[in-house]
């Protein structure tokens, strides 16, 4: 085990012997480091923190400190990091504000410079926040999402598996899977990230023919969504319509576009 010698380590926490912590970082008590995790200079590592094998955090990263949240009265609670995941310098990750609650990062989880996770987040798997994207308290994203620079997304919102929001926009309701989200709302599927996913032609032809339902057939959204269900046949299909379905403390974000906006053309 690698521990350099003036790095401040609890003496509850417990690390790997393959891990490494570098010089002047802080590991706090009850945390958990897995092996072959690097933890860079300078970087801090709060209390209950657990970190999968592999993970990196680098220098001036702050991964488990105390929530922003004028509710938290400092109560044990907790944060879980997934394996393989990357945390930039200066990127910081909260841990949950109510007792015993945790804020989750997923594996392989991208977390670029400046980002910000808050407190009692769920990502899923190989989610990319990049430089300066902030996402508020308890948001759930879905895996292989990507929430590009300088985007902000409020709280208690869920962002939907493989959806992507472009750069510097607000988020302040729910993004379908599969989607694209930006300046003028809903812009259709992610096309590119759908196909890098490996998705069919059929599969990225059925999500576009829901958005349309969704935002440019006119129709009320309770209305398009009953639409949305008679057409699905293919898994991201079901997986888009169960998300429209399950209950919102934001609502959806499907309002139209412009027709001005330029639409991306798709292998239809």
């Amino acid at each position: 085990m690698a521990i350099h010698s003036t790095a401040v380590v609890d003496r509850t926490a417990a690390i790997d012997p393959t891990a490494e912590v570098g010089a002047y970082a802080i590991v706090e008590g009850d945390v958990r480091i897995g092996p072959g995790v690097r933890v860079y200079p300078h970087a801090y590592i709060g209390r209950g923190t657990t970190l999968g094998a592999g993970c990196e955090v680098h220098p001036f990263a702050v991964v488990g400190h105390p929530p922003q949240d004028v509710k938290f009265k400092g109560e044990p609670t907790f944060t879980v990091v997934g394996a393989g995941t990357i945390i930039r310098e200066h990127a910081t990750v909260h841990r949950g504000t109510m007792p015993g609650s945790t804020t989750v990062v997923g594996a392989r989880c991208f977390i670029m410079s400046t980002g910000h996770v808050g407190h009692n987040c769920t990502l899923g798997d190989e989610v990319v926040v990049a430089n300066g994207a902030l996402l508020a308290g308890h948001v759930t994203v879905g895996r292989r999402a990507f929430i590009s620079g300088n985007a902000v997304v409020h709280q208690f919102t869920r962002l939907g598996e493989l959806a992507m929001i472009a750069g510097g926009v607000r988020v302040p309701q729910d993004v379908p899977p599969f989607m694209l989200w930006g300046p003028r709302g809903l812009h259709g599927p992610n096309v590119v990230g759908l196909r890098r996913a490996g998705l069919s032609h059929d599969e990225r032809l059925e999500l576009r023919q829901c958005h349309r339902l969704l935002c440019r057939s006119g129709l009320l959204l309770p209305e398009a969504i009953e639409r949305v269900a008679t057409l699905v046949r293919t898994e991201p299909g079901r997986k888009l319509l169960t998300f429209l379905q399950e209950p919102s403390k934001r609502g959806l974000a499907v309002r139209l576009r412009s027709a001005q906006t330029v639409v991306t053309a798709d292998d239809e």
